[in-house]
């Protein structure tokens, strides 16, 4: 089965390195592509809501699953 996402894992990275990776890899991918990124700084949570905004990508969901954030991405 084709996974619909990248996956970014930065669990146990604090800020802001979680969120310069999720650039990184976010501008190697293709208009339309989706990133998943694991994320346990509880901080990253209003970082990545502001970043996704002000960079135009799409926060298609936001969970938190026991201590960890996920975030899954769209590119614009």
């Amino acid at each position: 089965m084709h996974q619909q996402y990248e996956i970014l894992d930065t669990r146990g990275l604090r800020c802001p390195l979680p969120l310069l990776k999720a650039k990184r890899a976010i501008s190697e991918l293709a208009v339309g592509e989706q990133l998943m990124v694991l994320v346990t700084d509880p901080s990253s949570q209003d970082d990545f809501k502001a970043w996704a905004s002000i960079a135009k990508h799409d926060l298609l969901s936001m969970e938190q699953v026991a201590n960890e954030f996920h975030f899954l991405l769209r590119k614009n």
